[in-house]
């Protein structure tokens, strides 16, 4: 989850995400989200957790990718 972290700590850094696919960060965004809701069905804190930090990073890859744009 937290292997995201550099990726966002750039974009932060350079503004700039040309070279970030909005396609690739949507899928990945939706996929954290369909993971955290069986973990909430399962009610498994690994499988919540994990998935909330890295529905946190990509939703804010995802809003730099706009507000870049």
């Amino acid at each position: 989850s937290f292997s995201y972290f550099p990726q966002l700590a750039k974009i932060m850094k350079e503004k700039e995400t040309k070279d970030i696919s909005l396609g690739m960060y949507i899928m990945l965004f939706i996929g954290f989200t369909l993971w955290l809701v069986y973990g909430i069905l399962r009610k498994d804190i690994v499988i919540i957790s994990a998935n909330s930090i890295a529905i946190l990073f990509s939703l804010a890859i995802l809003l730099f990718k706009l507000k870049y744009k």
